[in-house]
C-alpha cells in the first residue's frame, strides 16, 4: 500500500475541519492556478534553455500542415 504524500495529508487535515462548498471551489481554483503556474514556469525554462522563439512554434505548426498536404 502506498503512503500518502505530504499534500494529501495536509488536505485531509483541512477537510477534517469541514470546508464549505464555496471554500472548496476557491481552494480548487487556487490549487489549479498554482500547478498551472508551475507548469508554465517549467515550459519557460525549457524555451530559455533551448533558445526557442515564437518563430519556432510557427515553423512547427506549418511543418505539420505541409506533411498533411504532401509537401
Amino acid at each position: 500500500m502506498e503512503t500518502m504524500s505530504n499534500l494529501q495529508l495536509e488536505l485531509l487535515r483541512l477537510y477534517g475541519n469541514g470546508v464549505s462548498d464555496e471554500n472548496l471551489r476557491e481552494i480548487k481554483t487556487i490549487l489549479a492556478k498554482f500547478f498551472a503556474d508551475k507548469a508554465s514556469d517549467a515550459m519557460d525554462e525549457v524555451w530559455k534553455e533551448k533558445n526557442l522563439t515564437e518563430k519556432n512554434l510557427t515553423s512547427w505548426a506549418n511543418e505539420h500542415n505541409r506533411a498533411e498536404n504532401g509537401q
